[in-house]
């Protein structure tokens, strides 16, 4: 009778101890980007999945293998130590995401395409960085806050879909709905409903280290910025032709950057292939 009990105990606690299933996409295709072509912008960025219009479908264009890992592991672009080509060799994804799928299921789903596709392994650990401070500058902020917001545009209205023009100046023209982008060095961020936080999260990316928000402004604000772009991490990028986003931020917002050091948590690439394995 006790052989009875403990092997109906033991198969019971096999059962319980049997692995999660996998999260992963229904099917995804992940193929090399085409070369851009000389002098012209291309168009960078993920659409679609959890909280969209198309949930089912997530696709990305132009993405670098070091953004689709931040995507994976909703880390900031300064947290991830990862091989220079990572940052240059880009991928075209596109991926049919089952009903009903999270958020973070979707991160756990491009976790495990990244680890059967490219063999991706990592490990994390900290370091002593450099770090910024998102201050108001002493003559005061220089923006508005957000107006209430517009209805929705019908999708007659949308813009066509492609590469951000220039303006009269060569910066990149930014629809009503807001963005970034850069385009020959030069660079532009409009956000017309944003918070404080939501900027230094931004600003975190173009200074290749955490930006903490200090301003103290809790509301939402419509926020207009130009710059010439420098590599992560480079602060200095001023040319005749422009300011260097530090500037660019006193001069035109009103707010001011200033260096820190301190640790920051980092993702460390162990190994990756430079090419996915067949869809």
């Amino acid at each position: 009778m006790l052989r009875s009990v403990l092997a109906v105990l033991f198969g019971c606690s096999a059962l319980n101890a049997q692995p999660a299933p996998k999260v992963e996409f229904e099917v995804a295709s992940v193929k090399a980007s085409p070369p851009p072509e000389p002098g012209v912008a291309i168009r960078v960025g993920c659409r679609g999945g959890p909280g969209t219009n198309d949930p089912v479908l997530y696709t990305c264009q132009n993405i670098s293998l070091s953004n689709l890992v931040t995507l994976a592991y909703n880390i900031a672009f300064y947290q991830l130590s990862a091989p220079d080509w990572a940052v240059t060799t880009r991928f075209d994804l596109r991926a049919s995401v089952p009903q009903g799928t999270t958020k973070e299921q979707l991160a756990l789903m491009i976790q495990n395409l990244l680890a059967d596709r490219f063999k991706l392994a990592v490990h994390r650990e900290s370091r002593e960085i450099q770090r910024y401070e998102l201050t108001v500058a002493k003559n005061g902020r220089k923006f508005k806050e957000a107006a209430p917001p517009s209805p929705p545009p019908s999708n007659d209205s949308q813009p066509a879909p492609g590469p951000p023009k220039p303006d009269k100046d060569g910066y990149p023209a930014i629809g009503p709905r807001g963005g970034m982008a850069i385009m020959r060095n030069r660079a532009r961020l409009y956000q017309p409903e944003t918070t404080m936080a939501a900027l230094a999260s931004q600003l975190s990316g173009q200074f290749g280290a955490p930006v903490a928000d200090l301003t103290g402004l809790t509301g939402k604000y419509e926020i207009g910025l130009y710059w010439i772009a420098a590599p992560p991490g480079v602060l200095v990028a001023s040319t005749p032709d422009g300011p260097d986003l530090r500037q660019a931020l006193q001069e035109q917002l009103g707010l001011r950057v200033e260096s820190k050091k301190g640790p920051a948590e980092f993702l460390v690439v162990d190994h990756v292939d430079r090419t996915p394995g067949e869809n």
